[in-house]
């Protein structure tokens, strides 16, 4: 099988990808041999809603969407031009999978199959029933792909290399566990926005995007604003209202009740809407329904305290993004060559 070959493969995943729809009534026209894996993908949509109460068909879908429009020959050659593949040496590569947002492990996925590895993926209890569908779908365009995908719900077994996923806490653990083997270990991070007061409407709109796509869970969400000094935020809550049947989800409303009671009770000051608290903190990682704000004087010293406090940002959000920055509305729509904590898989995944 050759690099032209996984790219192929892919790229008719993308199409087949392309068929899902919030409202599952609609029926697209599936090419018979993809029928099956198209209605047992549909029910694994739902079970997962079932497995995992943050997951909505209309956050799985728009999951699926986003590697669709990924998954094109254009961005694949594109991503993988800069490689070479001519040397690689097949290795077993264990992928452990967080299970925060629909689909978060895909990208390692990915890349260990492209590379020409095969992959033992540990799945997430909160996201396992729709990758190894994902699988099926490949296996039926190659059978080679059976011996090249395996999944566990247990301990990683016999792999030569590793890519993990998780907290902190976990990292430190990881970081012992595998630290005999070649490693990507990755920690937690948060995205962030920079507001200059400037913004037109329909940037902060999109900013709503990034803010509550899959409730904020994911390290693209922004969990964090900067905004000038005496910033009025009067437009920027006028530009979330749209979101505002996000506190209609109970586990959603749930934490907005009780982090509103928490902060009231122990008299921090807030600003509030209704289903979104901002509240002024210096961290990164704000609780579910609330992003922190921090105050700037100085663009060129708020872009110095970015670079320096780097590791922990996985995102910067911001109008007429630089390199390395993202323009509102796009932090849940990565491109294949943005890489988790900027750290390059695919370069890692061909020396091992």
């Amino acid at each position: 099988m050759t690099i032209d070959d996984r790219k192929a493969h892919f790229i008719k995943l993308g199409d087949f990808l392309a068929n899902f729809e919030i409202n599952p009534q609609k029926k697209p026209e599936i090419q018979n041999d993809y029928l099956e894996i198209y209605k047992e993908l549909n029910e694994k949509i739902d079970a997962a809603i079932h497995y995992n109460g943050w997951f909505t068909r209309e956050n799985v879908v728009f999951s699926l969407q986003q590697w669709s429009e990924a998954l094109t020959r254009k961005n694949l050659d594109q991503w993988l031009d800069r490689y070479d593949f001519s040397a690689i040496q097949p290795r077993t590569v264990g992928i452990v999978m967080a299970g925060n947002i629909p689909l978060v492990g895909f990208h390692d996925f990915l890349s260990v199959l492209l590379a020409g590895h095969k992959v033992v993926a540990k799945l997430s209890g909160n996201d396992k029933q729709l990758m190894p569908v994902l699988a099926r779908f490949l296996i039926q365009l190659d059978p080679e792909y059976k011996n090249r995908i395996s999944f566990t719900e247990n301990g990683l077994e016999n792999f030569d290399a590793v890519i993990a996923t998780g907290s902190n806490n976990t990292a430190r653990y990881f970081e012992y566990y595998f630290s005999k083997v070649p490693s990507i270990i990755r920690k937690n991070r948060n995205s962030v926005a920079i507001l200059t007061g400037n913004e037109t409407p329909e940037e902060l709109e999109a900013l709503g995007e990034d803010i509550f796509r899959y409730y904020g869970l994911g390290c693209r969400n922004v969990s964090k604003l900067y905004v000038p000094k005496n910033y009025n935020f009067d437009d920027f809550f006028k530009a979330m209202y749209k979101w505002n049947p996000i506190i209609n989800q109970a586990k959603y409303a749930n934490n907005y009740d009780y982090n509103k009671a928490v902060y009231l009770m122990s008299n921090f000051k807030l600003l509030e809407n209704g289903f979104l608290i901002l509240k002024e903190d210096s961290g990164y990682s704000s609780p579910i329904a609330t992003v922190f704000y921090e105050t700037y004087v100085k663009s060129e010293l708020l872009r110095e305290k970015l670079k320096d406090e780097s590791e922990k940002i996985q995102c910067i959000v911001k109008k007429d993004p630089d390199d390395n920055e993202v323009k509102f509305g796009h932090t849940q729509k990565p491109q294949l060559w943005d890489y988790a904590d900027n750290v390059d898989t695919m370069e890692f995944l061909l020396k091992i």
